[in-house]
């Protein structure tokens, strides 16, 4: 069975995270792939995670995607039971996702039953498309991407981060995409298992 937890804040959602560990929280490994943070000035989310990571006992190892080819991520990703991506720029993360291979290398992995947590960035790379990461900036840099095809996990886009203010921008572009989009808080996530989609954290589903 393929398991992703797609979030918008990571450890915002701990609760929801340790429900789906297969075994203890002090015997999972995580690797936490931090490609996207290299491109963020503010960083202090990412520290938030690690120091959450470390309450709860997980073994992680910090992973970043730029110039690895795919046999060494293969080695590196061998034997972990999480799969975690982390937020930032979802631009730079999608670059270096397909120079990688980690595109190719994160399905098998799902189908050997390794979990993909993903946060923020790291949700939009599993959608079809990264295009939600232009729906708030105007002009983002995009390290020359011109194809915003993302890793096609799931068949719905996600905006996260949701604040009311954020809706009447978020509206046209929902109604515009092709793909259903599933807006997210922070304290909120999705859980999919196989072909199943279920909203998990707190508060109702936003629906704009």
């Amino acid at each position: 069975m393929r398991t992703l937890l797609l979030t918008s804040a990571g450890m915002n959602v701990k609760d929801q995270i340790l429900k789906i560990l297969p075994k203890p929280a002090n015997q999972i490994k995580i690797a936490h792939i931090i490609t996207a943070v290299n491109k963020q000035k503010k960083k202090d989310y990412y520290y938030r995670e690690i120091k959450a990571m470390q309450d709860v006992d997980f073994d992680v190892k910090e992973i970043d995607l730029e110039g690895k080819t795919e046999q060494e991520l293969k080695s590196l990703l061998t034997k972990k039971d999480i799969i975690y991506v982390q937020g930032g720029n979802t631009f730079w993360l999608l670059k270096h996702v397909r120079s990688s291979g980690f595109d190719k290398i994160i399905k098998e992995l799902l189908d050997q039953g390794v979990i993909y947590i993903g946060v923020s960035a790291g949700s939009y790379i599993a959608c079809p498309t990264i295009e939600m990461s232009l729906w708030k900036k105007e002009q983002p840099e995009v390290f020359g991407l011109t194809d915003f095809t993302g890793m096609t996990l799931v068949p719905f886009l996600m905006s996260v981060h949701y604040k009311p203010e954020y809706a009447e921008i978020l509206k046209p572009h929902i109604i515009k995409s092709k793909y259903p989009v599933k807006v997210l808080t922070d304290q909120q996530a999705i859980l999919i298992k196989d072909n199943s989609y279920q909203l998990v954290g707190m508060g109702e589903e936003i629906k704009l």
